[in-house]
């Protein structure tokens, strides 16, 4: 009796750990059947799709369809997305009936970089600069000028790392987050520019002038300065009247005539 109650316990145990088993011989003598990638915000960004993914894959593993899972990198397939700047994070794994399922995060772009020494880059909500590889351009806020693109940058360093040392680009990064944040001034300003001497120009989009920023310094204020001279003042006295609109003097508004 006490040997029959033994096996009667011992059957759950030996089900616990034969079933495992059994399913992990029967998943990694499984073949890859299909490919199922999911890009977030596909619907909004369109810098990565999932042609260009897969393509990535084949290039770089072959066709993995019809291989066994046991022979698939799940980990070697994550490193070959990472070519793609564009996204923030990219994740691989095989369920159980083979499929082999592509997650893929795209970078959320707050501005373009257009500087005048060459290049064209996007800058995402966590400072960090990409390449623009493809003909697709959301509509994002244009900043050109004297700008300098790093090697540290290109390498994924954001822009607001401790690490970039006097970088105007920290700088416009705040400022632009700023503008964008803001409904009348996310409308209202359509490109920045750098000059020389680091300081800021805002190229509106109604009105035929330029505002000179200055520094970043206190941009806020500088701002609802502005607001307010445009509330008040440009009303009256017509939006093209002046050509610059310099609010580098704290709290003064300083214009040139056309």
């Amino acid at each position: 009796m006490n040997r029959l109650i033994k096996i009667l316990l011992l059957l759950p145990t030996l089900y616990l750990v034969m079933i495992p088993a059994f399913f992990a011989h029967r998943f990694y003598s499984e073949r890859c059947s299909r490919i199922k990638i999911t890009i977030v915000d596909s619907s909004r960004y369109h810098f990565v799709t999932k042609r260009d993914i897969q393509n990535t894959i084949y290039s770089v593993n072959g066709s993995i369809l019809g291989k066994p899972v046991k022979d698939l990198s799940v980990s070697g397939i994550e490193t070959t997305m990472t070519r793609y700047g564009e996204l923030r994070t990219a994740e691989a794994y095989v369920s159980i009936d083979g499929t082999l399922h592509i997650y893929a995060d795209q970078r959320t772009p707050i501005m373009r970089l257009m500087p005048d020494n060459g290049g064209d880059y996007y800058v995402d909500v966590d400072g960090v600069v990409v390449r623009r590889r493809n003909l697709y351009t959301p509509r994002l806020h244009i900043v050109g000028g004297n700008i300098n693109i790093n090697q540290a940058m290109l390498n994924g360093v954001s822009v607001l790392d401790t690490s970039i040392k006097n970088s105007v680009l920290k700088d416009i990064f705040y400022l632009v987050r700023y503008i964008n944040r803001d409904d009348f001034w996310s409308a209202q300003i359509d490109q920045i520019f750098v000059d020389n001497n680091d300081e800021i120009d805002l190229i509106p989009r109604v009105g035929n002038h330029i505002v000179h920023l200055g520094t970043a310094e206190n941009f806020e204020g500088k701002l609802s300065v502005l607001e307010t001279f445009y509330d008040k003042v440009l009303p009256e006295v017509g939006w093209n009247k002046y050509s610059v609109i310099n609010l580098a003097y704290r709290d003064q508004v300083v214009c040139r005539r056309r």
